[in-house]
């Protein structure tokens, strides 16, 4: 079969023409009115009364969009990764219970902290790490982020990270965290190339990542089941690096990079001859178009996020603190 290496859609929304506008935002100084260009001044991302009310209306959205099984209902406040993972979720949901969630119990997040960078230019963006009803101790990393001042906040990424490995900011004396440039060659790996080296990794092994649920031990499973009786698995692993899937990094409070990176990722398998392939779930079969006969083909998005070691600091290696994949779709054939 050809095998479809493009996401299945790279960009939800074609935001070129509002990463190119100069927003600008006015202030009164002694002087008088003195414009001030959104695009060239370092400016927090948001206040934290702003970036509450951001959460506030991604949760109540959320959960429209989960106990109806809808996903035009939180559309607008999803983007990137988590929008692809979150509207396969829902489609699939809708298949199978086509009148909503039976289960359906409302996401509430507690103890929620904002860690909220000064930047300069659009896009612009801040960190919400909340415990919530679920998951049990993990906390909830959510990233948001908008193109301009009258955009509505979107998350982009959504990892859960165990509350002792969460790392410390590096904040300035007003409180703002540093957002770091993505091509910054500081880092153990540029966080920029996280990506492309993360699935390097997940094909051929090599160093630059620790040991890990992640890392090592997702590649020992993946290598277990490329072979057993009477199937076959393939393994495509890809960076989504652009858009709404572009990197974004903060500074630790000991020199080193908390980065949310994405992947995008291919699992085929194949039947010998005489036999089919394992009959899938009812959510992998709510999003499969085609007959399965002798392959199934599953794509997947994947969100992570890692701490990347300042070069010269202690081990050089990268850690894979969090992971959410999704099935995006699938094709049988």
């Amino acid at each position: 079969m050809s095998w479809d290496r493009g996401p299945r859609r790279l960009r939800r929304l074609d935001r070129s023409a509002l990463m190119a506008a100069s927003l600008t935002a006015l202030s009164l100084t002694a002087s008088g009115c003195v414009v001030v260009h959104g695009e060239r001044e370092v400016l927090p991302g948001a206040t934290e009364a702003e970036a509450a009310e951001a959460l506030a209306d991604f949760t109540s959205a959320y959960n429209k969009a989960d106990k109806s099984y809808d996903s035009s209902l939180d559309a607008g406040h999803v983007t990137g990764p988590l929008a692809d993972i979150d509207e396969a979720r829902l489609k699939a949901g809708h298949v199978i219970h086509p009148g909503g969630n039976p289960d359906h119990s409302p996401l509430e997040f507690s103890d929620v902290e904002y860690t909220i960078p000064k930047k300069a230019g659009w896009p612009r963006w801040f960190l919400a790490d909340a415990r919530a009803d679920r998951g049990g101790d993990a906390r909830w990393l959510l990233v948001f982020t908008r193109d301009g001042l009258t955009d509505q906040w979107e998350v982009s990424y959504l990892t859960l990270v165990a509350p002792e490995k969460m790392p410390e900011f590096k904040k300035d004396q007003d409180g703002w965290a540093e957002a770091l440039p993505v091509d910054s060659a500081e880092f153990a790996v540029n966080p920029a190339e996280l990506g492309t080296r993360y699935v390097s990794y997940l094909q051929r092994g090599g160093d630059g990542f620790a040991a890990g649920t992640h890392t090592d031990v997702w590649r020992g499973e993946r290598e277990k089941d490329k072979e057993r009786p009477g199937l076959v698995t393939q393994y495509i692993d890809e960076p989504l690096s652009e858009g709404d899937y572009a990197p974004v990094a903060l500074r630790t409070a000991d020199g080193g990079a908390l980065v949310f990176f994405t992947t995008h990722h291919y699992e085929k398998q194949t039947a010998a001859a005489g036999t089919s392939v394992p009959a899938p779930g009812a959510d992998v079969e709510a999003l499969t178009s085609g007959e399965i006969k002798q392959s199934l083909t599953m794509e997947f998005v994947s969100n992570q996020v890692a701490l990347d070691p300042k070069k010269g600091a202690g081990a050089q290696e990268v850690t894979v603190l969090g992971r959410i994949q999704g099935l995006t779709s699938a094709k049988g054939e």
